[in-house]
Formats: C-alpha cells, structure tokens, sequence
C-alpha cells in the first residue's frame, strides 16, 4: 500500500504553489511590458548607476536615502499633527457645543473639498510669511491639517459605533465625559479603527510627495532632481517607486502586528 501521507502534503501546498506561481507569472509578465515599452522607445537601461544615488563612494547615504529620510521626518511629524486634529476634530463633532461643531464642520468641508496641493500653496505662499513659517512648517501644517480631517472620520465612525451601555459604565462610576473618553470609549474605538487609521498613514506616506512643489527635498523632489541631471528616467523612479513601497509595506506589516495585539492582548 502507498503512504497517503505524500499525497495529502501536496495537495494542502498546492494552493500556496499556485499562488506564488500565478504572481511570478504576473511579474515576469509586467517585466515584460516594461522591458518592450522601453526597448521601443530605444531606451538605454544604466542600472549600475543607481546604487551611486543610494550610497555614496565613502559608505554615506546617497541622495536618495537623504531624501527618503525627509519623507519619513514629514510622515512623523505630520502623522502627530493629523492624530491630534483628528482627536479634536472629533470631539467637537460630537460635543454638545453648536459652535464647536460648525467649526468642526466647515474644517472638515474645507480641507476635504479642495486639493491638498493647493492648500499646499495657499499655506506656503499666502500664509507663512505673514506668520514667519518655513517650508517644512508650512509643509507639515498642510498635511497634518489634510490628513486630520480623515482621521477624524475614522475617529468618529469608532467613537459612535461603542454601545451606549459603555458610557452608561462609566457614568455610574462617577467618571467625567472626558475622563469616559480617555478611560473606557477611545482605548475600545482604536481598536476598530486601527485598519482604516493604517490605511490612512499609508496615503499619508504618498502624500508627502507633493510637499515638492513647496521645495521641500524629500524623496520626489531629489528623485526629479536626479533625473534631470542624469537623464536616468525609468531607474530612478522605479527606484524611488521601490522605496515608497518598502517604506508602506513596513508599515501596513506593523499596523497589522498592533492590530493583533490589540485585538488579542498578552
């Protein structure tokens, strides 16, 4: 008799096979497009220079990683400014205050029915020399203020979403609102918002490129810079493209390790 045991291994690798098979396929054939698409346009493909613009002879970052490191400075300090307009944002929203809500509101109408590049060059040319800001200020300020209105959606939609026998809890153990926020309804919203809020860090990591246009030299900017210089048009952005992505693929991989935790704590 043979040993089923072969046969029932392959059969349960065969789907992971396939799968990988499958994107392999797709790869090559992307590959391909490109490789044509570029031979017919009689394209010179100088791979070897690319690894100058990453590291520089002496072992130092390359301008590429230099502005790599700008992009991530732009996602953090704007990844604060965002959570923490989004917070108030939301409370407002939802605060008993008419003001405080048509304020709310009209933030919210604003920077959601207008392009960011054009917030981008309203803060930068309009209000940062009445009010003594740089570039990377004014930079931080318009994607904070951008990204917080959708975090505050977010926020709220997690908010709402908690049964009202949660706050009915904390009032009847003498907790004040904000004290019912702090303690009870925002560590229970976070963890029903963590994918959309991942998601949102995510577009905010790509929206840090338009910050360019204000020159600010992060990575698209040095990447332009680079190929205007060298004429190196496909490798270079590719290259800035493969950094974005491992840039984004970490942090959805970390968003997505917080989510397990904070859904299944230790």
């Amino acid at each position: 008799m043979t040993d089923p045991k072969p046969a029932r291994t392959i059969g349960r690798c065969w789907p992971v096979l396939r799968d990988w098979l499958l994107f392999l396929l797709g790869l090559a054939g992307l590959m391909w497009l490109v490789a044509r698409g570029a031979d017919g346009l009689g394209y010179n493909w100088q791979w070897y220079r690319v690894p100058a613009f990453l590291v520089t002879s002496e072992g130092g970052p390359g301008p590429l990683i230099l502005g790599l490191l700008i992009t991530l400075k732009l996602f953090a300090l704007s990844g604060l400014g965002a959570l923490a307009a989004g917070v108030v944002t939301a409370l407002l929203r939802l605060s008993g205050s008419t003001a405080g809500r048509w304020l709310a509101q009209i933030y919210l109408e604003s920077v959601r029915n207008t392009p960011l590049l054009i917030q981008l060059l309203f803060l930068y040319f309009v209000l940062a020399p009445a009010l003594g800001m740089d570039a990377l200020t004014s930079a931080v300020l318009g994607l904070s203020l951008f990204e917080g209105a959708y975090v505050s959606e977010i926020l709220r939609a997690g908010i709402v979403s908690q049964d009202q026998g949660q706050w009915d809890a904390a009032r009847s153990l003498g907790m004040s609102r904000l004290a019912s926020y702090r303690l009870v309804i925002l560590p229970q919203a976070v963890r029903r918002v963590m994918p959309p809020l991942a998601s949102q860090s995510v577009s905010l990591v790509k929206d840090t490129s338009l910050a360019s246009v204000i020159a600010i030299s992060e990575l698209t900017l040095r990447g332009s810079t680079i190929v205007s210089d060298t004429f190196l048009s496909f490798e270079i952005w590719f290259t800035v493209a493969a950094l974005y992505w491992i840039v984004t693929t970490v942090l959805s991989g970390l968003a997505a390790t917080l989510e397990r935790r904070l859904a299944y704590p230790t």
